[in-house]
Protein backbone atom coordinates (compact mmCIF):
# COMPACT_ATOMS: atom_id res chain seq x y z
CA UNK A 1 0.00 0.00 0.00
CA UNK A 2 1.53 3.34 -0.98
CA UNK A 3 1.39 6.35 1.30
CA UNK A 4 0.25 9.81 0.25
CA UNK A 5 3.19 12.10 -0.49
CA UNK A 6 4.08 14.19 2.53
CA UNK A 7 4.48 17.95 2.43
CA UNK A 8 7.94 17.11 3.79
CA UNK A 9 8.76 15.63 0.37
CA UNK A 10 8.32 19.10 -1.12
CA UNK A 11 11.61 19.92 -2.85
CA UNK A 12 11.10 23.71 -2.79
CA UNK A 13 13.51 25.77 -0.73
CA UNK A 14 12.68 26.38 2.91
CA UNK A 15 11.76 30.03 2.32
CA UNK A 16 9.50 29.04 -0.58
CA UNK A 17 7.56 26.78 1.80
CA UNK A 18 6.95 29.63 4.25
CA UNK A 19 9.99 29.27 6.50
CA UNK A 20 11.72 32.52 5.50
CA UNK A 21 12.64 35.64 7.46
CA UNK A 22 9.13 36.25 8.79
CA UNK A 23 8.99 32.70 10.16
CA UNK A 24 12.46 32.96 11.70
CA UNK A 25 11.44 36.11 13.62
CA UNK A 26 8.14 34.56 14.77
CA UNK A 27 9.94 31.36 15.76
CA UNK A 28 12.55 33.24 17.78
CA UNK A 29 9.87 35.27 19.61
CA UNK A 30 7.81 32.15 20.35
CA UNK A 31 10.80 30.23 21.73
CA UNK A 32 11.77 33.18 23.96
CA UNK A 33 8.27 33.11 25.44
CA UNK A 34 8.14 29.29 25.55
CA UNK A 35 11.71 28.14 26.24
CA UNK A 36 11.01 24.57 27.40
CA UNK A 37 9.98 21.46 25.48
CA UNK A 38 6.35 20.79 26.41
CA UNK A 39 6.67 17.01 25.87
CA UNK A 40 9.68 16.77 28.19
CA UNK A 41 7.94 18.97 30.79
CA UNK A 42 5.02 16.52 30.89
CA UNK A 43 7.53 13.86 31.96
CA UNK A 44 9.14 16.11 34.57
CA UNK A 45 12.24 16.70 32.44
CA UNK A 46 13.58 20.19 31.79
CA UNK A 47 14.83 20.51 28.20
CA UNK A 48 15.31 23.62 26.09
CA UNK A 49 12.92 23.90 23.16
CA UNK A 50 14.64 24.47 19.83
CA UNK A 51 11.77 23.70 17.45
CA UNK A 52 8.40 25.38 16.97
CA UNK A 53 6.12 22.52 16.00
CA UNK A 54 2.70 22.76 14.39
CA UNK A 55 0.39 20.67 16.61
CA UNK A 56 -1.84 20.01 13.62
CA UNK A 57 0.29 19.60 10.48
CA UNK A 58 -0.41 22.61 8.28
CA UNK A 59 0.22 20.77 4.98
CA UNK A 60 0.67 24.11 3.23
CA UNK A 61 -2.39 25.83 4.77
CA UNK A 62 -1.05 29.32 5.52
CA UNK A 63 -3.82 30.12 8.03
CA UNK A 64 -2.94 27.03 10.07
CA UNK A 65 0.77 27.69 9.53
CA UNK A 66 0.60 31.15 11.18
CA UNK A 67 -1.94 30.26 13.90
CA UNK A 68 0.15 30.57 17.08
CA UNK A 69 -2.44 28.48 18.96
CA UNK A 70 -1.30 25.64 16.69
CA UNK A 71 2.34 26.02 17.76
CA UNK A 72 4.12 24.15 20.53
CA UNK A 73 7.72 24.30 21.74
CA UNK A 74 9.66 21.04 21.37
CA UNK A 75 13.25 19.91 21.66
CA UNK A 76 14.70 18.41 18.48
CA UNK A 77 14.61 14.89 19.94
CA UNK A 78 10.88 15.05 20.72
CA UNK A 79 10.10 16.69 17.39
CA UNK A 80 12.04 14.16 15.35
CA UNK A 81 10.93 11.06 17.25
CA UNK A 82 7.89 11.33 19.53
CA UNK A 83 5.95 13.79 17.34
CA UNK A 84 6.74 11.87 14.16
CA UNK A 85 5.48 8.63 15.72
CA UNK A 86 2.29 10.39 16.86
CA UNK A 87 1.65 11.76 13.38
CA UNK A 88 2.28 8.39 11.74
CA UNK A 89 0.05 6.49 14.19
CA UNK A 90 -2.62 9.16 14.47
CA UNK A 91 -2.71 8.96 18.29
CA UNK A 92 -0.94 10.71 21.15
CA UNK A 93 1.64 8.72 23.06
CA UNK A 94 1.43 8.18 26.80
CA UNK A 95 -0.40 6.16 29.43
CA UNK A 96 -1.82 6.76 32.89
CA UNK A 97 -0.66 4.96 36.06
CA UNK A 98 -2.78 1.91 35.20
CA UNK A 99 -1.24 1.61 31.75
CA UNK A 100 -4.35 2.82 29.91
CA UNK A 101 -3.49 5.06 26.92
CA UNK A 102 -4.24 8.73 27.62
CA UNK A 103 -5.40 9.44 24.07
CA UNK A 104 -9.19 9.04 23.85
CA UNK A 105 -8.77 8.07 20.18
CA UNK A 106 -6.54 5.10 21.02
CA UNK A 107 -8.26 1.84 20.04
CA UNK A 108 -8.06 0.56 23.63
CA UNK A 109 -10.31 3.44 24.70
CA UNK A 110 -13.09 2.64 22.24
Amino acid sequence: MSQKPSWRDDKRKTAERGYGGRWQKARETFLKRNPLCCFCEQKGIITAATVVDHKIPHKGDTTLFWDTNNWQPLCKTCHDSTKKIMENRGVKLGADESGKPTDPNHHWNK
